[in-house]
């Protein structure tokens, strides 16, 4: 008798190394069925995105697909659709998290922005203003602190007057004069002669900042960054390339002052200009306020003036506080001639210096009326209204002026292309999908797909 044991033994490996070779086949085979899948899922997604808003991006630089495909209403459906379409028919679609341009205040709009700018420029376009960047911020809360001061100011006038039972003349009195200033159209005293106002309006009711919006859902923020400094200067940097402001001679849009609509979100240009120049004075009047109280020879005129007014009650105290309030009333007058240089075209300097002070004490009181010739000088080293602009975007809320912005571009949009289907709120950004489909003999296979445009 011979054993069988050695043929047995070869016989139950060789079971076992066929099963093992089979498995590892099947193995392979659905791995393999999987990522014929995926690259199903892959194709379709890049396709669907590569249908993007061709008019947003030509002119805006943006990149959107346009979740309505041109009929003005947002369907999830589509998608899916046109998923079909490109391969992807035999696999059953959900989605897991879907971003809009409009979504989150307009985040996945700002992060392309700030992204598209930084790529095109650098950081080389915005690094002289990122030292400034503290400066401005400074500035606006000298504007918070100077309307006290100035209001302090104005109640210790008028209480010493009173205790005295005495009142400042009404001639030559450049205090009472600003007043009337102050009552006045502040258009009318800063526009220049040869620039004509718009007249165009719009109604905000149908704006992306004002209308109830389209919205979508899931969590991006795994992939999202918090603005930086840079970002804001970017986003900046946009706004003053792509959009127009009052001294632009093309004006095409929906609005003519684009950039003053996007600081301010008024019905109308001329509103917008105003609240805009208004800021401005603001900005202009503090550092001229600032740079008479370090000029003794400017302070002493108005110390002089001051006691030529209460020649009839000669009390120190009311002429200093009478001398302060001609200096306010220099700095708002000076702050006038400002904005009127910057309209015209010339610069103006953030600071002031003896060389660059525009208006002088006599020329206060002829301000606003027929004699007055004073358009303003040109100052080397000074900044140009766009830069000033540029400074107000930055200091402006992100939420505010990113809304704002796609007002603009959804208004052009269907106004210049005729795209009267076109909504901001309907342009997706990112989307996540939810795949699941059957690969063979009961295997099931469910995988997510992403994309996004950066």
């Amino acid at each position: 008798m011979k054993s069988g044991e050695v043929t047995a033994y070869l016989s139950l490996i060789f079971i076992l190394l066929v099963s093992f070779v089979g498995a590892i086949l099947e193995s392979a085979s659905v791995q393999n069925a999987k990522n014929y899948r995926r690259a199903d899922m892959n194709r379709g997604m890049e396709c669907i995105f590569a249908e993007y808003q061709k008019e947003l991006q030509e002119k805006y630089e943006i990149f959107a697909l346009d979740g309505s495909y041109e009929t003005g209403s947002y369907d999830e459906s589509k998608l899916f659709d046109r998923l079909a379409y490109y391969g992807a028919d035999d696999i059953k679609q959900e989605i897991i998290r879907i971003q809009f341009l409009t979504d989150n205040d307009c985040k996945a709009f700002y992060e392309q922005v700030t992204a598209c700018m930084e790529h095109k420029y650098g950081l080389d376009r915005v690094k002289e203003y990122i030292g400034k960047a503290d400066i401005w911020r400074q500035q606006e809360e000298g504007i918070k602190d100077f309307g006290r001061l100035e209001t302090e100011k104005q109640k210790e006038l008028s209480s010493l007057l009173e205790q005295h039972n005495a009142e400042l003349p009404k001639e030559n009195n450049p205090i009472a004069h600003i007043d009337i200033l102050k009552g006045t159209p502040l258009l009318t005293l800063v526009m220049p002669k040869d620039m004509q106002l718009s007249e165009k309006r719009i109604s905000l009711s149908d704006m992306v900042s004002h209308r109830k919006l389209n919205r979508g859902y899931g969590d991006f923020s795994d992939i999202q960054e918090e603005p930086k400094v840079t970002s804001l200067l970017f986003f900046g940097e946009y706004v003053m390339e792509h959009f127009s402001t009052v001294q632009n001679k093309e004006k095409t849009g929906a609005v003519d002052y684009e950039v003053e609509y996007i600081l301010e979100g008024k019905e109308s240009d001329k509103e917008n200009l105003e609240a805009v120049v208004k800021k401005l004075l603001m900005l202009r009047f503090v550092p001229n306020y600032a740079f008479l109280q370090t000029d003794s020879a400017k302070k002493a005129e108005a110390e002089a003036l001051a006691a030529a007014l209460c020649t009839l009650f000669a009390v120190p105290e009311i002429i200093e506080a009478a001398a302060q309030m001609i200096l306010l009333a220099w700095a708002y007058g000076e702050a006038i001639v400002d904005i009127r240089s910057l309209l015209k075209g010339n610069k103006v300097p953030l600071l002031k210096s003896k060389e660059s002070w525009q208006l002088q004490l006599s020329s206060l009181l002829t301000l606003g009326t027929e004699e007055d010739k004073d358009d303003g000088m040109d100052t080397e080293g000074g900044l140009l209204y766009k830069e000033y602009l540029r400074m107000l975007l930055f200091l402006k809320e992100q939420e505010q002026i990113g809304a704002r912005t796609l007002d603009v571009i959804e208004q052009n949009l269907r106004m210049q292309y005729g795209q009267k289907f076109f909504h901001a709120d309907q342009c997706i950004s990112k989307l996540e999908l939810l795949s699941k489909c059957s690969l063979r003999r009961g295997v099931s296979y469910r995988f997510s797909t992403y994309f996004a445009y950066h």
